[in-house]
C-alpha cells in the first residue's frame, strides 16, 4: 500500500499542499492561516494516521527534531538517570534523543560527534572529556547549539550545567568527621577531569578546616580501565594495608559499589567504627544493610537546566540572535542513612 503524502491530506481537506506544509511545520499562524482551517487539517491528519517523512521534512525546515546526547557511560546510574529525564523532557517539546557512551575514549567521542553530524542533529548535550575542546569549539563555530554538563572544559566558552563538587565532598567529609572519624580515606578514579580534582579538593579542605592532617596514604586512585573484579581486588588490598581507616568517601557511586563488594570479601563491618559515604546516590545504597549515606546530586535540576539551555540555544540559533553563554552551578546535598 502506498504511504500517505501531504498531497493526500491537501486533497481531502480541499486546500493547497503549501497550506498543509505550513500547518505541519508549525508556520500556520505566521502565514495567517485561520484556526478553523488548522483544526480541520489537523483532524484529517489524525484520522488518516499521517506521519511526515522526517528526513524530507528536515531538508525543508533545516531541523531534524533530534538532539545528540554523549556521556561517559550510559550504564552508570547517574548518567542513565540524567538521560532518562532529558529524554522525557525533550519529548514534551517535540524532540527525540539519540545517545551514546564515550567510555572515556577520545577517538570514540570524536567519532560520535561525526556520526551525529551526519544525522544532522539540531543540538548536542555532552558530558565532555579532556581532548574534546577543539571538537566542541568546531561545533560552536558552525553555530551548532551545545550544552555540556557534569564536567566543564576550561578555555571553551560554552553553555554548561555543573554541580559544586568541592562543596559536595566537603559536606561528605564533614559528615564523617561529625561522626568522630579521624582516619578518612578518599577513593577516586584516575580520570583527568576538573570535577574529580574538585572532589579531592573538597575532601582536603574539610580535613584542613577541621584540624585533621592529610595522609596521602589514605588516598587511593583506581584506574578507569579496571574491570569490576580488578577494582574490588585493589580495594581489598588498599583497606587491608590500612587497617586504621575508620571512614571512607568514594568519589563515584560505582566505586562505592565495588567497595561494598570488597568489604564483604574482607568480612569488614560497616557501622559506628567504620563509616562509608558515596558521591552520587544509588539504589543499592538504600537496600544495603546497613544503608549507605550519599552525597546526592540534583539530577532532576540538572536535566531541567540542560534542557532549558539547549532549547534556548536552538531558538536563538534559528533567530540568528547573539547567543548568551550561561554557566549554571547547582548544589548537592548529603543523604544520611
Amino acid at each position: 500500500m502506498k504511504p500517505l503524502s501531504i498531497k493526500d491530506i491537501a486533497k481531502k481537506a480541499n486546500v493547497s499542499i503549501t497550506t498543509v506544509s505550513f500547518i505541519l511545520n508549525g508556520k500556520a499562524e505566521k502565514m495567517r492561516i485561520s484556526q478553523e482551517m488548522i483544526i480541520k487539517v489537523e483532524k484529517i491528519i489524525k484520522e488518516l494516521g499521517f506521519r511526515p517523512n522526517q528526513v524530507a521534512r528536515s531538508l525543508r525546515t533545516g531541523n531534524t527534531k533530534t538532539i545528540g546526547l554523549i556521556v561517559e557511560d550510559i550504564s552508570n546510574p547517574f548518567f542513565a538517570s540524567i538521560a532518562r529525564l532529558i529524554e522525557n523532557k525533550a519529548y514534551k517539546h517535540g524532540y527525540k534523543i539519540i545517545y551514546s557512551s564515550t567510555e572515556n575514549n577520545l577517538e570514540k567521542a570524536q567519532g560520535l560527534i561525526r556520526m551525529f553530524k551526519s544525522r544532522q542533529v539540531d543540538g548536542y548535550i555532552i558530558a565532555p572529556m579532556v581532548g574534546m575542546e577543539e571538537d566542541i569549539k568546531g561545533l560552536l563555530m558552525d553555530r551548532t547549539p551545545v550544552v555540556v554538563f557534569d564536567r566543564s572544559l576550561p578555555g571553551v566558552d560554552v553553555n554548561c550545567v555543573l554541580v559544586d563538587n568541592i562543596g559536595g565532598t566537603y559536606d561528605g567529609t564533614e559528615f564523617l568527621i561529625n561522626h568522630k572519624k579521624k582516619n578518612i580515606a578518599f577513593v577516586s578514579v584516575d580520570v583527568e577531569v576538573e570535577e574529580i580534582k574538585d572532589r579531592y579538593k573538597g575532601y582536603e579542605k574539610a580535613l584542613l578546616l577541621n584540624g585533621i592532617k592529610l595522609n596521602k596514604k589514605l588516598c587511593k586512585s583506581i584506574p578507569f580501565t579496571n574491570t569490576a573484579e580488578e577494582t574490588t581486588a585493589e580495594l581489598v588490598e588498599f583497606f587491608t594495608a590500612n587497617p586504621a581507616i575508620d571512614g571512607v568517601l568514594f568519589a563515584t557511586n560505582y566505586l562505592a559499589v565495588r567497595g561494598l563488594f570488597s568489604f564483604r570479601e574482607m568480612g569488614k563491618q560497616i557501622g559506628d567504627n567504620f563509616r562509608v559515604i558515596a558521591y552520587d546516590d544509588h539504589d543499592i545504597f538504600k537496600l544495603h544493610s546497613p544503608a549507605i549515606s550519599a552525597v546526592d546530586q540534583p539530577v532532576e535540576a540538572i536535566a531541567d537546566e540542560v534542557m532549558r539551555l539547549i532549547l534556548k540555544s536552538m531558538s536563538v540559533i534559528d533567530s540568528f540572535e547573539e547567543q548568551e553563554i550561561n554557566r549554571v552551578v547547582l548544589s548537592s546535598s548529603v543523604i544520611e542513612r
